[in-house]
């Protein structure tokens, strides 16, 4: 299994991540053209090699256009959601930013649906995440491992004043992982940076032995003159299958009213939940009630937890590790009847493969046809079948 060690001894933010990835061997001519894919006008990007302490670094900048948007959770999901990423990459860029999103929420003590973000909801941050997420995809790796992680010390001027390093959202962001105070002075990992590592990793430390293939390294806005100030990524095969590194959180209630059910679910999921669902129960006493499952990484666990006290009635929740195995997966893009149907294609254990087109694409092709949604599906099924015949 393609393995991807971050080893941030410098810390880590996302302009680092991408740098990184292009001297892992992203090609440069690979990333432009996702850019160019996610159709955000007048952006553009640098890519050079920048020198870190006689490191040899990757650098990527991006050039945009002046922008004074403050953006709430919801509109950078919209924004990730109509990009032209792969599924996959999407919904890793939205647990990110759901993360983001609890982590300021729990420090100014406000809900997720009312974080306004500043730094970290600029376009620069958005393509940070969205193009490390898609990149990781495109190299192939399948696993991903952290080092502990240099925080910084000093203070450091935010949108709210001046606040002690790190930011109060980033070591809210590094909650379960660990880190190391080196007297590196800053700012030294982003909270851009500890979410894409959080949502990534969960945490996980890299198993005590691996096969090195090759190391990459993105270099850091400052030159520091007693260190090099950049992040080191190792790319590795892994000896077996890891532990998927996920809890089982579960909450019964028999008390809350059913219609703030659904926002509740919404606020489990932004808190980086992998899943939730809810199923009927029958309680003591004999009163009907309903379960809450979530699944969570062991970095996102407290937050899930925080989200289902915050959002139900429950007084308690149980929770416990747990492993999951998926199949292989990757996106792709058909034509059906003048329509772009973008399709989840799986690999079973068998070698057969299965597809299936996302039903947001399918609603706007059925809209646009003025058909029912399952009789797209059921075209797109019999038309363009699983193996593209």
């Amino acid at each position: 299994m393609r393995g991807l060690i971050f080893d941030p001894f410098a810390g880590v933010s996302g302009d680092m991540i991408l740098g990184a990835l292009i001297d892992l061997g992203l090609p440069p001519e690979w990333l432009r053209s996702f850019i160019a894919s996610l159709g955000f006008d007048g952006v553009s990007v640098v890519i050079e090699r920048a020198q870190r302490r006689h490191i040899d670094c990757g650098r990527v900048r991006f050039e945009l256009p002046h922008e004074h948007a403050h953006r709430h959770l919801s509109d950078v999901l919209r924004i990730i959601e109509r990009s032209g990423a792969p599924s996959s990459a999407r919904d890793r860029a939205s647990d990110a930013f759901r993360r983001l999103a609890s982590a300021e929420a729990e420090i100014h003590g406000t809900s997720i649906e009312k974080v306004h973000f500043h730094e970290v909801g600029a376009l620069d941050a958005i393509l940070d995440v969205l193009c490390a997420m898609a990149a990781v995809e495109e190299l192939g790796f399948e696993a991903f491992f952290t080092r502990p992680i240099a925080i910084g010390t000093g203070w450091i001027e935010i949108d709210h004043g001046r606040f002690p390093v790190p930011a109060p959202a980033t070591l809210r962001l590094l909650s379960g992982m660990r880190v190391r105070d080196t007297g590196l002075a800053g700012e030294c990992t982003t909270p851009t940076g500890a979410a894409i590592v959080a949502t990534l990793t969960g945490g996980r430390e890299p198993p005590p032995e691996v096969v090195v293939h090759r190391s990459g390294f993105g270099a850091g806005t400052r030159d520091d003159a007693d260190r090099p100030n950049c992040l080191r990524l190792i790319a590795c095969e892994v000896p077996g299958e890891p532990a998927a590194g996920l809890h089982m959180i579960q909450a019964d209630l028999d008390d809350m009213v059913p219609e703030y059910v659904p926002p509740a679910l919404d606020a489990i999921m932004a808190a980086g939940a992998v899943d939730v669902v809810v199923t009927q129960v029958l309680m003591k006493k004999g009163r009907p009630g309903m379960r809450i499952e979530a699944l969570a990484s062991r970095a996102a666990l407290d937050a899930v937890i925080a989200a289902i006290f915050h959002e139900t009635t429950t007084l308690g929740v149980r929770h416990w590790p747990v492993e999951r195995d998926i199949l292989p997966r990757h996106e792709e893009t058909i034509e059906w009847r003048g329509h772009a149907i973008r399709r989840k294609r799986v690999r079973l254990p068998s070698g057969e493969e299965r597809a299936k087109p996302e039903y947001e694409d399918v609603r706007r092709a059925a809209d646009a046809l003025g058909i029912a949604p399952r009789s797209v599906r059921a075209a797109i099924d019999a038309e363009v079948p699983a193996d593209g015949r």
